[in-house]
């Protein structure tokens, strides 16, 4: 029994000395600027020049005539627009 108290005992004291340091302890440390070049896109190829890469875009998409035309609103308001003001 005597023991146990001795453990008791002990085991506060250390959480108490734990407690005080933690909050009384000079565990900052020393500012101080670090510069590092980076590189990005390690794991990437590089892109070619843009002048050999450029192609002619089509002027005009073709439409297609069964393509779903959105409903217009019923109350006048512009299609896609949501009234949740």
């Amino acid at each position: 029994m005597r023991l146990l108290k001795v453990v008791v005992v002990l085991v506060i004291l250390i959480l108490a000395g734990l407690t005080g340091y933690a909050y009384f302890g000079d565990m900052s440390s020393d500012p101080r600027e670090m510069r590092m070049p980076v590189e990005l896109n390690l794991g990437a190829e590089r892109p070619a020049p843009i002048s050999a890469t450029v192609q002619t875009a089509p002027t005009a998409a073709p439409e297609d005539s069964d393509a779903v035309q959105p409903a217009p609103a019923a109350d006048g308001a512009e299609a896609g627009q949501n009234d949740l003001d």
